[in-house]
């Protein structure tokens, strides 16, 4: 990190350099206001409109340097936690980049119970999950010598039963679709992963990572929640809001006929169409949903 000693009074914040999280994570920055210019040739940039610098790492390194204490905050998923045994906090789901790491065999072989594979060469990226899962499977306590042969691999680790150098592979799988153009098949979890945001245990300037956290959860609300608008007859008003219920509270207001209110609400975008349908059945009328760029809540 010497690249950075000259940065003390910036919060640095680690972010995915390339893969998957990449483009999701250049978004959510932009969705929090975080201002910056990335030369490509470089892994740091400096925030022009806040004290932060983003410093661009591969994503199975980050844990380890926001662990390390000198990068505060960072981007990750919680299968690179795990597996780096680093203690830091997880406080956000981001709510991108689900995956699952699965045990994965070959389809047409002979395997179909994981314990079958006890004693068998395993290919991973993630060891110390994979060795932890053996663990278990065999009853070794730690320290103990495992009778399975675990062996790391940093890339194509599907190709390694077709190269007849593993019986199984360890790997996380979003679709399934390489795994299966792989001739294989899941037959186990060891557990479902997603981007989270991950902080230091001793961050510094914690003022700027409470305001980057506040800011991260306006983002993921308005990208989950619309604003549902919608007349209300007073009679209809206790049933109504059973179907839209608030975060906390629907907002009621009063009409100039006694007789109606007008309701607004945030509701989970994905179920609006159901939601609007209930609305009109129980007698709302002029009911409108209007998408939120973003939020504070």
């Amino acid at each position: 990190m010497d690249l950075v000693a000259h940065l003390e009074d910036r919060l640095l914040f680690a972010v995915p350099k390339k893969g998957r999280l990449y483009e999701q994570c250049l978004a959510l920055l932009k969705g929090c206001d975080i201002q910056f210019r990335r030369n490509n040739r470089l892994d740091i940039a400096i925030s022009t409109n806040l004290p932060i610098a983003l410093v661009f790492l591969p994503a199975a390194d980050i844990p380890r340097f926001v662990g390390e204490g000198r990068v505060s905050l960072g981007i990750t998923g919680v299968d690179q936690v795990a597996e780096s045994l680093m203690d830091v906090d997880c406080p956000i789901d981001l709510n991108f980049g689900a995956c699952k790491l699965q045990v994965q065999v070959p389809e047409m072989g002979p395997y179909t119970d994981p314990k079958q594979l006890i004693g068998k060469n395993i290919v991973t990226s993630f060891t110390s999950l994979t060795a932890e899962y053996f663990r278990k499977l065999e009853g070794k306590a730690n320290g103990e010598p495992l009778d399975t042969k675990i062996k790391f691999v940093g890339g194509s680790v599907e190709a390694a039963c077709a190269l007849g150098v593993a019986d199984a592979i360890v790997d996380l799988v979003e679709s399934g679709e390489t795994m299966r153009a792989a001739g294989l098949k899941p037959i186990d979890t060891l557990l479902h992963t997603s981007a989270h945001l991950i902080q230091s245990k001793n961050p510094s300037h914690p003022e700027i990572v409470d305001m980057i956290k506040s800011r991260l959860n306006g983002v993921l609300a308005a990208k989950k929640f619309v604003l549902c608008n919608y007349n209300a007859p007073r009679d209809k008003l206790e049933d109504l809001l059973k179907i839209t219920p608030g975060r906390r509270a629907a907002t009621v207001s009063p009409l100039d006929d006694d007789e109606w209110v007008a309701v607004s609400s945030m509701i989970e975008q994905k179920k609006m169409a159901t939601i609007m349908d209930s609305l009109q059945t129980t007698g709302a009328t002029d009911i409108l949903v209007l998408s939120i760029s973003n939020c504070r809540v």
